[in-house]
């Protein structure tokens, strides 16, 4: 009965722009099956400068794109560095990382996350595996999400896997295949609106609670185009830059009854994404803490049970999945579903660098 054992880091940038969270992960794969354990963790956050830079990033032209790139890769490479330094960790298998999405247009064949370049390689001296995204959207997929095999493979037990990032996505079981796809945006909308009020975000949902649905404003969400459309389908920074809250601005109420409209329609969206109304839900991802959210989404889903796992799951999850998408990666084994993506097949996707 072979135990085979990997020793990695997991590195994660979301589109909440809330740091970068690193995770020391021992998995142990015992014939077909996978277990965790999430070791050492930090979530770094961003400099005001860093924020301002990943925010407007979406505008740049490619010398500054490319320039970025350049800066964002030495920033993460550092960044993992003091990690394994702080917590003297020898003998990796590898480094998993992300990047940060700056752009994504699956429908134009294109989608970019930086801080992928091969000198982050040389930069940790260990050997790294990265750039998930690219390969699946030349297949003709999505490009996303990618964490949904994570969940078949760790997380069997749950009925849903839903994460509540900068975008919600969930994943199931159907039919044999897994099923996921983005459903609306989360905290990319909420702590933009939680900015203009001095804080980072809006703690356990508590302004969103003190105000009051605008029904007009609700109403012209839920019509959004990209709620129609079938899946597979991903979102990405600009359908918020240029549809949501622009919409959003045009209504004269307070921030606290935007919160309170957009946490309705984030649950509104949530209830009718889920295609069978019993069962249960693993919720990750920071709006996992907004008790608010939750209680609206158990409101529009009364027969759901909502799971929240241990903090550092929670906090972590995106981080210990692209962990094991690089460890697959590794092993040459598939690590992005077509049922998923759209793409023409299942592939082993992301691209290996050594020191």
């Amino acid at each position: 009965m072979a135990i085979e054992n990997y020793n990695v880091i997991g590195v994660m940038s979301g589109t909440s722009l809330d740091g970068i969270d690193l995770a020391l992960i021992i998995f142990h794969r015992l014939e077909n099956h996978w277990q965790y354990q999430i070791k050492e963790t930090k979530a770094v956050p961003y400099t005001e400068d860093w924020i301002s830079r990943l925010k407007k990033a979406v505008d740049f032209s490619q010398e500054e794109l490319e320039k970025l790139n350049k800066e964002y890769t030495l920033l993460l490479g550092n960044v993992i560095s003091d990690f394994i330094a702080v917590n003297q960790l020898e003998n990796l298998d590898g480094i998993c990382s992300h990047g940060h999405t700056i752009l994504h247009q699956p429908q134009n064949g294109f989608t970019l996350q930086i801080g992928n370049l091969p000198e982050i390689a040389k930069l940790t001296n260990q050997k790294v595996i990265c750039d998930f995204r690219v390969q699946d959207v030349e297949y003709g997929g999505q490009g996303a999400p990618l964490v949904p095999i994570g969940d078949r493979f760790l997380f069997p037990e749950y009925d849903f896997c839903l994460n509540l990032g900068g975008f919600s996505n969930i994943s199931f079981e159907q039919d044999g295949n897994r099923i996921a796809f983005d459903i609306s945006p989360v905290n990319t909308v909420l702590n933009f609106y939680a900015s203009l009020l001095g804080l980072e975000y809006d703690d356990k949902g508590t302004i969103a609670r003190s105000g009051t649905v605008s029904e007009s404003l609700l109403q012209e969400l839920n019509t959004i185009d990209f709620y129609a459309q079938t899946y597979p389908k991903s979102l990405g920074y600009e359908f918020v830059k240029t549809i949501v809250l622009p919409m959003m601005e045009k209504h004269t109420i307070s921030t606290a009854d935007k919160l309170r409209t957009f946490v309705e329609h984030i649950a509104i969206q949530t209830s009718l994404a889920v295609p069978k109304k019993t069962g249960t839900i693993l919720a990750t991802g920071g709006g996992a803490y907004n008790v608010f959210l939750l209680e609206r989404m158990a409101f529009h889903l009364p027969e759901m049970t909502f799971k929240v796992p241990d903090d550092k799951t929670v906090e972590y999850k995106e981080a210990l999945i692209f962990a094991l998408l690089g460890v697959l990666k590794l092993r040459n084994e598939v690590n992005v579903l077509a049922s998923v993506t759209g793409a023409k097949h299942d592939h082993s996707s992301g691209k290996i660098f050594l020191p």
